[in-house]
């Protein structure tokens, strides 16, 4: 008699979860059941019976996309909302329309994440399942999409809880994704539908640049490589900024020709109602740094029902008019809410305005002007992303838009995950304390003030001292804690001055030889409240010099570049800037123009390492006889500050044994409390009256305080004040001094 196509599935997953489960089958009728058919095939095939409305588990890919793109990345979550969980799963990705049984019937290929949750199956390899059995609420796995060509794609997952499959060919467990057209890149190719979500929502774009000599080592421009100051908007469907198949504007030209966004600016702010943000970033010089040195740049921008899309752009420089950016993002889902997280992966695109192929050709306007395209690999044999088999254009750079906050009444409020639910919680709902028992800290220091004076973006921080971690199983949280802040004046909840916005990038110079003049232009992003006009400039204008010498021999540069970050993370460092040679002297001598310029640059003061005192004297034994142990203690004199070394461990344990137990237990633990009691006796003729230190005299020691526990292990202080300071004495070495020591060690 066979097995029943779910019975298949149903073996050798409760075989893992449930081995007791498992014993009714006979190894014979697994041994047959494995040998009639693959596996996958089995896994495939078997059913679980579907619940009408069932929403316990879900699968979930990252971004939530309708269409993936070949070769890219995605992570894929398998989640149970509470109180739900499940013990054990199998994930699978198929070519849409197959069974399975054989090998190319999967598509794309999955990586673990974490070897402790997951693992590939012995028996189906290309499937995903849980390491150990035991009860769980999420998984995260990896999941590379497939080469061009391949079509649909069905993600499935199967759920073990309790003793109960499920296992469905729709609904949350299944996702179905189908190629995108690659000559489409970066544009959805369905109508942008109206948005019916509700409120406002505030979304943060984060662009990570991953142009480097490393990543694109043809022709790489090591001394001029940058992207430009990036501008962008959140606008509404009766807008668009730029798209493939389109033409690039004049805004859209001097980005991609001059990474300047002046003109790109003035065409935003010139569509009023139909534009509700203006995206702004700085620049990046060079392209690429790691992240533990330069942070990589953002900006927050918000939606409404109207003004539901966003797009942006930056120029990849130097080049002819190439570009990355986002055309008509839809952050308005078809259940009326706002999409919680895009990432998008970018390639460079064409603006159509200058026909030079490499990095840096020199001017050569395109007429007329050609409609916006991707750049691809067989452009041009010079190209710096050519290649002759015509594979894909490696990944220049990384977007991600995320939800930072909802205002307003919504009409979908339901999160859609723990992250989500963070995100929209008040600010005072947040900070909550959750500093854990056994770590004794003092109190938080005052904020410092903003790092910024203007309206640009910046940070405060306040201080607490860790005075002693009792459990060291136990982390202790940080002792910094940072809060983001502006200048004054350029608070949003201050209402009662002007709220300028960051000055724009200033203009090109308005000569190309000589001197000449520049500007830059900022706007009132809010007006004070008593209907009072802002007197503060929102235009500068200040000379500028290009190629000084206006003669034949004399080399024609472009303006400096944004200065470079700080060579040193700490004290003094050096900064440079650069300038491009955009053509050589007519009379053919060689260019002795500067094109790069350093100064220097005072960061922060340095890592200070945390200090300590020396352990205090090992405590008593917890135990008056047998097995027990021992706690010894020192205090942190100096917490680290901007980035030193931490501070190690406070408290110590160690194992004690005093003696053999006696039969009788009063009799032991009389003798324990009288050498206890002579131990301390011993100790406070030690302590005299009051003690001399050099330049003052102090008052005794006070009487330990309380324990600060009653058991597990606590802390008690005592103090000595100064009761006198001589003359000629410093104060560091004559000030009040601070016992600390431990107590009630004994465990609970």
């Amino acid at each position: 008699m066979g097995l029943h196509p779910q019975a298949l599935l149903v073996l050798p997953l409760l075989a893992l979860a449930f081995p007791s489960v498992a014993l009714g089958f006979s190894d014979e009728t697994l041994e047959k059941a494995t040998k009639s058919e693959g596996y996958c095939s089995r896994i495939l095939r078997a059913q679980g019976t579907r619940r009408e409305g069932y929403n316990e588990f879900s699968l979930r890919v990252e971004g939530d996309p309708e269409f993936y793109k070949p070769g890219n990345s995605y992570r894929v979550t398998l989640s149970a909302a509470t109180p739900a969980y499940f013990r054990g799963f199998t994930l699978i990705a198929l070519k849409e329309g197959k069974e399975g049984d054989k090998e190319e019937d999967h598509a794309g290929t999955f990586q673990i994440i974490d070897e402790e949750e997951t693992q590939f199956m012995s028996n189906c390899p290309v499937a995903v399942t849980e390491s150990t059995p035991r009860r769980r609420t999420r998984i995260q796995v990896f999941w590379t999409a497939p080469p061009a060509g391949t079509g649909c794609v069905i993600l499935k997952a199967s759920i073990v809880q309790k003793r109960i499959i499920y296992f469905q060919d729709e609904g949350s467990l299944t996702k179905k994704l189908c190629e995108q057209d690659s000559t489409l890149e970066g544009v959805t190719d369905k109508p942008i539908l109206d948005c019916c979500a509700c409120g406002t929502a505030k979304y943060r774009l984060t662009f990570y640049g991953n142009w480097s000599e490393k990543t694109h080592p043809k022709d790489f421009p090591r001394r001029t490589n940058h992207w430009s100051a990036i501008i962008g908007s959140s606008h509404s469907k009766n807008y668009i900024l730029w798209e493939y198949g389109g033409y690039a504007s004049e805004g859209v030209k001097q980005v991609a020709e001059l990474g300047s966004p002046v003109k790109m600016e003035e065409e935003i702010r010139q569509q009023s109602d139909e534009v509700l943000t203006v995206i702004k970033a700085k620049a990046q010089w060079p392209a690429w740094q790691p992240v533990n040195v330069r942070a990589a740049p953002s900006a927050e921008f918000s939606v409404d029902r109207h003004r539901h899309l966003m797009s942006f752009l930056t120029m990849l420089g130097p080049s002819p008019d190439w570009n990355v950016g986002l055309s008509a993002e839809d952050l308005c889902t078809k259940d009326c809410g706002w999409v919680q997280k895009v990432v998008q992966d970018l390639i460079p695109w064409d603006a159509g305005t200058d026909s030079g192929v490499t990095y840096e050709s020199p001017n050569k306007p395109t007429v007329p002007q050609e409609k916006i395209r991707p750049l691809t690999s067989l452009d041009h044999p010079q190209s710096p992303f050519y290649d002759p088999e015509g594979g894909s254009i490696k990944l220049v750079a990384r977007v991600v838009i995320e939800r930072i906050a909802r205002k307003g009444e919504q009409c979908n409020i339901v999160p859609d995950n723990v992250d989500d639910i963070v995100a929209d919680l008040a600010p005072e709902e947040k900070e909550e304390d959750d500093t854990p028992e056994t770590c004794i800290y003092s109190n938080w220091s005052p904020w410092s003030a903003c790092s910024s004076s203007t309206c640009e973006k910046g940070k405060r921080m306040r201080q607490r001292m860790l005075k002693a971690q009792l459990d060291l199983s136990v982390p202790c949280p940080d002792t910094q804690d940072f809060q983001p802040c502006m200048g004054p004046g350029c608070s949003d909840e201050d209402g009662s001055t002007c709220m300028m916005s960051e000055w724009i990038t200033w203009s090109p110079c308005s000569v190309s030889c000589g001197m000449g003049t520049r500007s830059r232009e900022r706007y009132v992003k809010q007006f004070p409240e008593d209907g009072s006009m802002c007197k503060v400039p929102t235009e500068e204008t200040e000379k500028c010099i290009v190629n000084e010498e206006c003669a034949p021999s004399s080399c024609l540069v472009t303006e400096w570049g944004e200065w470079d970050e700080c060579s040193a993370s700490c004290g003094m460092g050096m900064k440079k800037r650069y300038r491009m040679i955009k053509m050589t002297p007519a009379d053919g001598s060689m260019c002795k123009t500067e094109t790069t310029e350093a100064e220097k640059c005072m960061m922060p003061e340095c890592p200070i390492d945390c200090e300590l005192t020396e352990w205090s004297h090992w405590s008593e034994c917890n135990k008056s006889c047998g097995k027990g142990h021992m706690i010894r203690t020192r205090m942190i004199k100096m917490e680290p500050q901007f980035g030193g070394a931490p501070c190690p461990e406070t408290v110590q344990r160690k194992k004690c044994r005093i003696r053999k137990c006696l039969r009788n237990p009063s009799i032991e633990k009389r003798r324990w409390k009288e050498a206890r009691e002579k131990r301390r006796s011993e100790q406070a003729k030690k302590d005299i009256d009051s003690e001399q230190y050099p330049g003052c005299k102090m008052r005794p020691w006070t009487a330990w305080s309380e324990c600060t526990k009653l058991c597990g292990g606590g802390i008690q202080e005592r103090f000595m004040i100064v009761k006198k300071r001589f003359k000629n004495t410093q104060f560091t070495s004559c000030k009040d001094k601070k016992e600390i020591r431990a107590c009630n060690v004994h465990p609970c």
